[in-house]
């Protein structure tokens, strides 16, 4: 497969254009800011213009003054503007205008499954895990330890299960 490098900034000035138009976007995430809930090269959103008021733990593009596109989670909205936070991050960024948020995040592919408003993981990182910031990293920790875990376990029943299968064979 030959892969192609494009400037971020260019793909994503046509990709905004579509979505202002109202036009479903979808793009693969890169970066790891949106982990646990969205990963890096994995994972796609799919995005269009706001239709009704932004709030608390919608999922958001926008671009910074800098120029800089980045999609996260609303943590406030304030009479100021809009705080911003990625499911990885402790720290808020903001205020941000409202002319800066070009389209909200209407459903995600998160490992091959389409999610959206009402799915468990959705609704769980949209009213949850916003509010609970500083205990993210523990959390994350405690989520890596357990998940792994399990693999381990899971891992290890279906080896059990083929090494078994084997020596019946072999006898």
């Amino acid at each position: 497969m030959v892969e192609k490098i494009v400037d971020t900034n260019a793909y994503v000035s046509v990709l905004r254009e579509l979505a202002e138009e109202g036009r479903v976007v979808s793009m693969q995430i890169a970066g790891s800011s949106m982990s646990p809930f969205l990963c890096h090269r994995r994972d796609y959103i799919y995005f269009t213009r706001p239709e009704e008021e932004l709030k608390r733990g919608d999922m958001v593009f926008y671009q910074r003054d800098s120029g800089q596109y980045v999609m996260h989670r609303i943590w406030k909205v304030r009479p100021e503007g809009y705080y911003m936070v990625g499911d990885a991050q402790t720290q808020i960024e903001g205020p941000l205008r409202r002319e800066q948020i070009f389209a909200r995040i209407v459903r995600v592919k998160r490992k091959g499954r389409i999610l959206e408003p009402g799915d468990f993981w959705w609704e769980f990182f949209e009213h949850v895990w916003i509010r609970i910031i500083p205990a993210r990293r523990f959390t994350a920790w405690w989520y890596g330890k357990i998940s792994g875990i399990f693999h381990r376990k899971v891992s290890g029943i279906f080896h059990r299960k083929e090494s078994s299968q084997k020596r019946k064979n072999v006898v």
